[in-house]
């Protein structure tokens, strides 16, 4: 049986003694930290929050000096955030853009990553929300921090507003980081490299000091009935099988692939190992892990097939996906126009999941404890299907137009 090595990371990363805690933040300098973005957050041990900038292609830890326990988000409900939270910053609700959030394992606080403007120009902002509702903008002047720059990241190239897959924000800068966390004293990221093997995983120790070359991703895609290095990670959760760490990322299409931690090595290229196809033409966005009644479940939201409910028990014991013949094994992206041969693909397949209908609309969900999330959601769009349009920090972004809730749930 798998267990998720997040939940691990809570018990045995997180709460970590006095003595290391103190050790990791003495790491940080003090002074004023300016982003050029804020696309992704993850926190670490003693309230350090890990703040992604995609358009600088860095990851900075900061202390949040965060630490007492506070109310539980729990039974928060706002309707129209997105509006409360572009009017405490002096524009209108089309003008801000929630690229990220994530609940403190100590005070319970809510952070939010935030576009002030969806231009390639947008201000970076991080809010901090407490668990009854109060928001207030965290400065980031005076603060004790430290960055890593990411040195094979993609290139700047604006324009690209469309991926292989649907209209997108395309610039590889953009998607140089696509989601991270925090395991076990490394920094986990995914995203886009300029090497061959775009796709790229990383593995950064903290407390900093560089970042190596990153590991390029091949896996074999079944409903496209091709090999391919081009697409990024959209999401991902670290776990465990046994003994040994992996990676359980999520891919446009919705291929789940497991990748062990041990052969992320820099500059290093490998293939993962498809384990599930859960539909086509589908864009995964978040997964948040939990434990529930002895048994693992991943809570999975997606912007066409809804928010799928997937079952993680045995992961170990589920057989590879892989080219049905050995001409498929041939078949790789780029060798021509379309989707790699009809003989090569394959439908839904893999990892058991459940739909979970009665969600609507969701775009972002945070874990806030081992019973409880928040959501961020469109509740307006015929379901399950909802629009998405190229972000600023972000490879996707909701339309203009959509009021967002901000809602606790039960874990299902």
């Amino acid at each position: 049986m798998s267990r998720f090595l997040l939940s691990l990371v809570l018990v045995g990363s997180l709460f970590v003694t006095v003595a290391f805690a103190s050790e990791l933040t003495d790491s940080l300098s003090p002074g004023n930290l300016e982003l050029k973005s804020a696309a992704q957050l993850a926190f670490g041990p003693d309230g350090i929050l890990f703040i992604a900038d995609s358009h600088a292609a860095a990851i900075f830890a900061v202390d949040t000096k965060d630490m007492q326990p506070g109310v539980s988000p729990a039974k928060l409900e706002i309707k129209g955030i997105n509006t409360k939270i572009a009017a405490l910053l002096g524009v209108g609700p089309d003008d801000i853009l929630i690229n990220d959030f994530k609940v403190s394992p100590y005070s319970k606080a809510v952070y939010f990553a935030i576009s002030r403007g969806r231009g390639p120009d947008g201000t970076p902002v991080i809010l901090r929300m407490n668990g009854t509702g109060t928001i207030t903008e965290f400065s980031l002047k005076n603060v004790r921090y430290a960055g890593v720059m990411l040195p094979d990241a993609g290139d700047w190239k604006p324009g690209l507003g469309r991926t292989p897959n649907g209209a997108v924000n395309g610039n590889p800068r953009i998607q140089s980081i696509t989601d991270m966390s925090y395991v076990n004293g490394k920094v986990l990221v995914a995203g886009l490299s300029n090497e061959e093997f775009a796709s790229d995983l990383r593995v950064i120790p903290f407390p900093f000091k560089t970042a190596d070359k990153s590991t390029g991703i091949q896996i074999w895609h079944s409903s496209h009935g091709r090999y391919e290095t081009a697409s990024p990670v959209r999401t991902f959760v670290p776990y465990t099988i046994g003994k040994e760490e992996y990676i359980l990322a999520a891919y446009t299409c919705t291929p789940l692939v497991k990748i062990p931690l041990s052969s992320l090595k820099p500059g290093a290229k490998i293939t993962g190992t498809t384990i599930a196809e859960l539909g086509a033409s589908n864009r995964p966005l978040e997964m948040v892990p939990y434990r529930r009644d002895g048994h693992d479940y991943v809570l999975m939201a997606n912007n066409k097939r809804g928010v799928m409910k997937v079952f993680f028990d045995n992961l170990g014991s589920y057989k590879a996906i892989t080219p049905p013949t050995a001409q498929c094994e041939q078949s790789r992206e780029g060798q021509g126009p379309g989707l790699g041969p009809k003989a090569c693909q394959r439908d839904i397949e893999g990892v058991p999941y459940q739909s979970i209908d009665s969600l609507h609309g969701v775009l972002q969900i945070a874990k806030i404890d081992d019973n409880n999330a928040l959501i961020l959601s469109d509740p307006a769009p015929a379901y399950p299907a909802f629009k998405l349009v190229p972000g600023q920090a972000t490879w996707h972004a909701p339309d203009v137009g959509v009021s967002l809730d901000l809602k606790a749930i039960p874990l299902p």
